[in-house]
């Protein structure tokens, strides 16, 4: 059966289970674009606002669906405009496939109108890429994207056709997905010995990052903390992996992390680091970072193992593979005294609301979380208020906290509350922002409002840059530069000039009121809140510090 190469892409596609495809059309893409109307009763177009917003929704997609998620884009500043959602999802290993069209194969090379090595940009922000310019090579080329993106250390795969390769002919002979590559092998004796370690501890502490999410291993790694009676912290890419209320979770680490895990990190004799890798975000001084600890390390990247912070031990393995074969070597043990302690250092949270407000945002996410159920996806840009979400909100699973957690991307949070809510319609999606981050990318309401998705956005209001005015504030001497923007917008009334529903609130009892009739919408919703400038995200402890630098109030 001979199809063009436009055709081929949209049946590889179908052989991987894809449904839903995010993107923007241009003028090298056409042929690609024809295709998706022929296969439009097959494959989903989710047209965006911007390429960026398109990214991002199709990393959201990913995220909350476990699925691989798939943009497409045209050359020139198309496939440009997709770098900063590739390299958000790079940075947080999720499986991506991004197509782009370039210029005909004759004109590569020559400058031609809207021709960019978009190969040679997305090489470090990619596992790999591809340039396609034969029609003989697409078959391999698109396969072998879906392999590498979702073995080992997932991550985005870029592949970039020329567009005389759309139009080519060739046969086409389905095939099933390839096989993903085997996780690294590691050995009984390296098991033996991390199991020695713990069964002998005393005050062991678990430290589990997005590895875990990724493995699925969530239901191992609460058999260990159970087994061995161990408390445990983790990353912002592993939040709602262990439940909110369970005893032995000591909430976030580092920079923004609860007085308790820092502490207990600090006080620990042995450190279990499971799918983390020891960021800056996490081991502000690596050489300080749990000094009183010998240290173990599981990740499937080989490449993370001693890279930030040295370990005692190593091991490069899938987690969930790793702790398989480790419980059945632990043993039952009892470290009451310790998860005690712990849970006593968890009362101290620090006095984080402003005195002059009658609106903080542990009130907003509160109230959130009490009228709405456990199914809830929660999604977030970058900033205060995705810190403060991490640190309030009660859910439990991690897929339904969806944050650009590496790259820190402000603006990442519509684009991905609607690719979240795209795959899972079932679902209610909370997207929270604040004024700074929503105004980068709040073009994207059109496409909400297009599919009708009732996403409801949270917008922290202080009308400041806040992250970066509290840093300004704390080591800065309160030189404000370029964080107080003074913008005038009012924003239920430009959510209702895209078509959307506004509302304001400015103390609980008014926000409480518009949530409930927020809920009742068949649309998307903004609610801007009103907070105060002087609203601060604590604990803190500043770059390059450690626990006795911590600000607690």
């Amino acid at each position: 059966m001979k199809l063009t190469g436009s055709q081929l892409v949209a049946e590889i596609l179908l052989e991987h289970g894809v449904d839903t495809v995010f993107g923007y059309p241009g003028g090298t893409a056409l042929n690609l674009y024809d295709t998706l109307y022929e296969y439009r009763d097959k494959i989903r177009h989710i047209l965006t606002a911007h390429e960026q917003g398109a990214a991002h929704a199709a990393d959201g997609y990913s995220r909350a669906t476990g699925k691989t998620g798939v943009v497409f884009a045209t050359s020139g500043p198309g496939a440009t405009n997709l770098v900063t959602g590739i390299a958000t999802a790079f940075m947080d290993s999720i499986p991506m496939i991004a197509i782009t069209a370039n210029v005909p194969d004759n004109l590569i090379g020559r400058d031609a109108f809207q021709e960019i090595c978009i190969t040679g940009v997305a090489m470090p922000i990619t596992k790999h890429t591809f340039f396609v310019n034969k029609i003989e090579d697409l078959a391999d080329a698109m396969r072998n994207a879906f392999r590498i993106a979702n073995s080992g250390r997932k991550g985005p795969v870029l592949i970039d056709i020329t567009k005389d390769v759309t139009a080519a002919k060739i046969d086409y002979k389905p095939a099933k997905p390839l096989p993903l590559n085997p996780p690294p092998v590691f050995s009984k004796e390296s098991v033996q010995e991390v199991a020695a370690m713990i069964n002998a501890a005393e005050r062991p502490i678990v430290y589990f990052g997005g590895g875990v999410a990724a493995s699925k291993a969530g239901p191992e790694l609460r058999q260990l903390l159970e087994t061995a009676d161990i408390p445990a912290t983790y990353t912002l890419m592993a939040a709602g992996i262990l439940g909110y209320d369970n005893k032995r979770n000591l909430g976030l680490i580092g920079m923004h992390g609860s007085i308790a895990a820092n502490r207990a990190v600090d006080r620990a004799d042995l450190i279990i680091a499971l799918g983390a890798r020891f960021s800056d975000r996490v081991a502000l001084n690596p050489a300080k970072f749990g000094k009183k600890a010998r240290k173990v390390q599981v990740d499937i990247d080989t490449s993370e193992i001693n890279k930030n912070v040295l370990v005692d031990i190593g091991v490069s393995a899938d987690v969930k593979e790793f702790l398989t074969e480790l419980l059945p070597l632990i043993k039952k043990n009892d470290h009451a005294d310790w998860v005690s302690q712990s849970t006593e250092w968890k009362k101290k949270t620090g006095d984080v609301k402003s005195q002059d407000a009658e609106l903080h945002p542990s009130e907003i996410i509160q109230s959130i979380c009490d009228m709405t159920d456990k199914e809830t996806i929660y999604v977030t840009d970058v900033g205060q208020h995705q810190m403060w979400a991490a640190q309030y909100l009660k859910h439990e699973k991690t897929e339904d906290f969806i944050t650009s957690g590496g790259l820190g991307t402000m603006g990442f949070g519509y684009g991905a509350a609607i690719g979240s809510q795209i795959g899972c319609p079932e679902k209610r999606v909370i997207h929270f922002t604040g004024d700074g981050s929503f105004h980068m990318n709040l073009n994207e309401a059109c496409t909400a409002v297009s599919q009708e998705l009732p996403i409801i956005t949270i917008i922290m209001n202080n009308r400041v840059l806040g992250m970066v005015y509290q840093w300004q504030t704390s080591f800065y001497g309160k030189r404000y530069a370029a964080t107080t923007p003074e913008r005038k917008t009012n924003f239920p009334k430009l959510a209702e000039a895209f078509g959307a529903k506004g509302f304001s609130a400015s103390n609980p009892t008014e926000f409480e009121e518009v949530f409930k009739k927020a809920l009742q919408e068949k649309g998307p919703v903004w609610i801007d809140c009103a907070i105060s400038r002087d609203e601060r995200v604590l604990p803190m402890i500043p770059g390059g510090g450690t626990l006795e630098d911590m600000i607690i109030g």
